[in-house]
């Protein structure tokens, strides 16, 4: 995930670009995410669980529980704050 952006294949097989604002790894669950939104000036931003199966591809996994939306959340302030 070195490169800035990636491409998410749904089920119909269309292609959609976007961003990668973030990535991290949890230091207590050793679980890797990823934060991306769409080109531009967009602020909406999603979230998700990263699995990286080779350099060029990876798996994306739902985040489910409002705690880990929670902890996502406070990195991505700490990291908006480290920013400006």
């Amino acid at each position: 995930m070195e490169d800035k952006r990636f491409f998410i294949r749904d089920e119909d097989g269309t292609e959609t670009e976007y961003e990668i604002v973030l990535t991290f790894t949890d230091p207590n669950t050793d679980i890797s995410y990823v934060v991306y939104k769409e080109p531009g000036d967009s602020d909406e931003v999603l979230a998700a669980r990263y699995t990286e199966e080779s350099p060029e591809h990876g798996t994306l996994v739902e985040i489910e529980s409002d705690e880990e939306f929670d902890m996502i959340q406070e990195v991505l302030d700490a990291f908006s704050e480290e920013q400006e």
